[in-house]
């Protein structure tokens, strides 16, 4: 029955790049909803053969600490049946953290299901550059694969990226290195026809991740890439839009002297109802109510939408969560431990201008972090040659103890 749980794992961080491409429609929803409930069935009854959990950890428990609040909150909110909702949609996203955390047991799974993640994510660039392809409209400036928002496709695609450049760097194989060291170039494409501008800056961020990642061990190829960045930006500049260049670079004139896209007056709204509710909130949910915001809109600012519908309590839990997860990326070591940090800059830079804490791929990745940190602390030789090349797995071979090389 694990190893059930563990094939639909992988499947679940496969399809949630891309899960808004396929809807199935109601009841079942998106693909990725569908895996999910899957992954939770199995989940149970794996859990209830076993007759155990594993002891959770500070990251486990804070989730659970701000899952129990926001359901509380739901006790007061400005519409029970809106915040219902939501909090339907926080119980399918924290599962994800914990059946990680349960199923993932050796180094090997973890990296196993960061390639699914990354080729879900080629998947989503492969159908945003179909958009471009095919596009009928010859004035079209944003491009992105079919049900999905420009900004969340940005998102997810730069998610992968520091995780593409970390399998290039312990991968032996010609083949499969060159696999993974074809989505750097990909996703960035995808990217930037998104067009989305706080996309660009977090391309930005995972593409130094990305140097670093292949200046620690392949410095050749990081040299190469160096080398090879001119080109790479001529190409870009000669292959897209000349509209979605300029919506892409007009983030700087948006950042001195812009709204930011409106979201200036969307997070004054949202101060002012959390002046009318500080401290417990206005209920999970419940956050374009209490800004007087179109049903349409979000809060485009994560702390601002904690803060709002679950107040003070609230955003003190989701902090005290975001340092448990730094402090889980500090316990891992080498390449994993860039990777993380470039996936945390990444995630903590979008949080500022999105709402990420009702987002699948947010609570993978955290799981994600949470598992690599046990396991490094575990298994201090196995998790790094998991991640490392050859040569640094000789190193470390070299400087273990006799009993750690067995």
């Amino acid at each position: 029955m694990r190893s059930v749980t563990r094939a639909l794992l992988l499947g679940l961080a496969f399809v949630i790049p891309w899960e808004y491409s396929l809807d199935l429609g109601e009841p079942y929803g998106n693909i990725a909803r569908v895996v999910g409930v899957a992954v939770l069935l199995v989940t149970v009854l794996a859990v209830v053969r076993a007759g155990h959990l594993r002891a959770p950890e500070t990251l486990q428990w804070l989730t659970l600490a701000l899952f129990l609040w926001l359901c509380c909150s739901a006790l007061w909110a400005l519409d029970r049946t809106e915040s219902l909702r939501h909090l339907r949609t926080y119980a399918q996203e924290l599962m994800i953290l914990w059946v990680l955390w349960e199923f993932v047991d050796t180094p090997l799974e973890l990296r196993r299901l960061i390639e699914a993640y990354v080729a879900g994510a080629a998947v989503l660039a492969g159908l945003t550059l179909g958009s471009f392809v095919f596009a009928s409209n010859p004035d079209q400036v944003r491009f992105v694969a079919q049900g999905h928002d420009p900004n969340d496709a940005a998102r997810m695609l730069v998610f992968a990226l520091p995780l593409a450049a970390l399998l290039v760097n312990g991968e032996n194989g010609l083949l499969r290195r060159t696999l993974f060291g074809g989505y750097l170039p990909l996703g960035t494409l995808a990217v930037l026809l998104t067009a989305s501008r706080s996309g660009f800056l977090a391309l930005l961020v995972a593409l130094a991740g990305c140097f670093l990642l292949l200046l620690h061990t392949v410095r050749r190829a990081a040299l190469a890439a160096s080398f090879g960045i001119p080109a790479l930006a001529a190409a870009v500049w000669l292959s897209l839009p000349r509209q979605t260049l300029m919506r892409v670079m007009s983030v700087w004139d948006e950042l001195q002297r812009g709204t930011l896209n409106q979201r200036w007056n969307i997070w004054e709204a949202g101060w002012q109802a959390f002046v009318h509710a500080p401290y417990f909130g206005s209920g999970a949910g419940s956050f374009v109510i209490a800004a007087r915001m179109a049903p349409t809109d979000t809060a485009h600012n994560t702390a601002l939408a904690l803060v709002v519908e679950g107040g003070i309590v609230a955003l003190v839990i989701a902090t005290a969560l975001v340092v448990a997860v730094a402090l889980c990326v500090l316990r891992t070591d080498g390449p994993l431990r860039i990777a993380l940090a470039s996936v945390l800059a990444v995630g903590l830079l979008s949080s500022m201008v999105a709402t990420v804490q009702e987002n699948r791929a947010t609570w993978l990745l955290l799981g994600l972090v949470s598992v690599a940190a046990r396991l490094a602390a575990r298994e201090e030789l196995a998790t790094p040659r998991a991640f490392a090349s050859q040569e640094e797995v000789e190193g470390c071979l070299l400087n273990a103890t006799p009993a750690a090389q067995e």
